[in-house]
């Protein structure tokens, strides 16, 4: 426990450049935060097209194979990385090789004089194909949306001004 309200960095994610993010909390909240600086960056560009960008997301209401009960809204991960490619982790219907135990090791055992009843047997390894499941940070969907609502409110404020226009 620490005596301050300011935000203290709890974990931080470092790579070859430096520090990259962190988790932090102060007294009320805990925040997770990425890089943004503008010094970190180049070719910033305002104008692209969002709405038609917005539209080729297909949101989805489903739920999990292990929680059959619970209904959530989302995205399927294949489908968004079209539009979205740095929200996505992982490609489409990946596999990758797993280790595994087809039967486990065996202790060997003895009897009350030491002598050896049954001997040690180790355990058998295989190997499996897997899937390699994808992932989504739906938070880098947030500035695709946000460029949408600016579109759409000043199509909505043109829109009102010609109203206004012909009306008056």
């Amino acid at each position: 426990k620490h005596p301050t309200t300011t935000t203290r960095h709890h974990i931080k994610f470092h790579n070859s450049s430096g520090e990259q993010g962190y988790i932090g909390c102060n007294a009320s909240s805990v925040s997770y935060n990425t890089n943004s600086d503008y010094r970190l960056k180049e070719n910033v560009d305002y104008t692209w097209d969002a709405t038609t960008r917005l539209k080729q997301l297909k949101p989805a209401r489903f739920n999990f194979i292990a929680d059959a009960d619970t209904t959530v809204d989302g995205f399927l991960a294949h489908e968004a990385q079209a539009v979205v490619p740095e929200a996505i982790i992982g490609e489409k219907d990946a596999m990758r090789d797993e280790e595994y135990e087809v039967t486990p090791a065996v202790e060997a055992t003895f009897d009350e004089e030491g002598n050896v009843l049954t001997e040690a047997v180790e355990a058998v390894m295989g190997n499996r194909s897997v899937p390699d499941y994808q992932g989504i940070d739906q938070s880098k969907i947030v500035p695709l949306l946000t460029a949408a609502l600016q579109e759409a409110l000043t199509k909505i404020d043109s829109l009102e001004t010609r109203l206004t226009a012909l009306e008056g």
